[in-house]
């Protein structure tokens, strides 16, 4: 008899993709205090300004996003394939996807908003 959670695998080909609107889709995988999400955005793809209490990691798988951080006035840094952004909680930030992109973003703790749908800010169209 184990005292621990099961353990369970996942594969992102086997998941159906939620689209949250024309340019942007997502897989994802949560546990109890993390979270993580498989991203796919077409070129032109925007995430609007927001913050969260959720410390976040991105790491571009291939394409390139560009973010700007703080502020839309801010210089933005651009994340190619093979970089990684770390973003600490509750800094504001917005991308962009300079083409078509899949990245992969790790959250903890995980993001309310994405599990209980109330991310009306990425349901937009953008």
């Amino acid at each position: 008899m184990s005292e621990h959670d099961p353990v369970t695998l996942s594969r992102w080909d086997d998941m159906p993709q939620e689209q949250l609107n024309d340019k942007i889709g997502r897989r994802m995988v949560t546990g109890d205090k993390m979270m993580i999400a498989q991203v796919i955005l077409k070129k032109g793809a925007i995430v609007p300004m927001h913050s969260h209490h959720n410390e976040q990691i991105t790491q571009v798988l291939s394409g390139a996003l560009r973010f700007w951080i703080g502020s839309e006035d801010a210089d933005p840094i651009d994340v190619r394939a093979g970089e990684v952004l770390h973003i600490p909680a509750h800094v504001p930030h917005k991308a962009e996807a300079l083409e078509d992109t899949d990245d992969v973003d790790i959250f903890s703790p995980p993001r309310e908003d994405w599990l209980d749908g109330s991310d009306s800010y990425l349901r937009d169209d953008s």
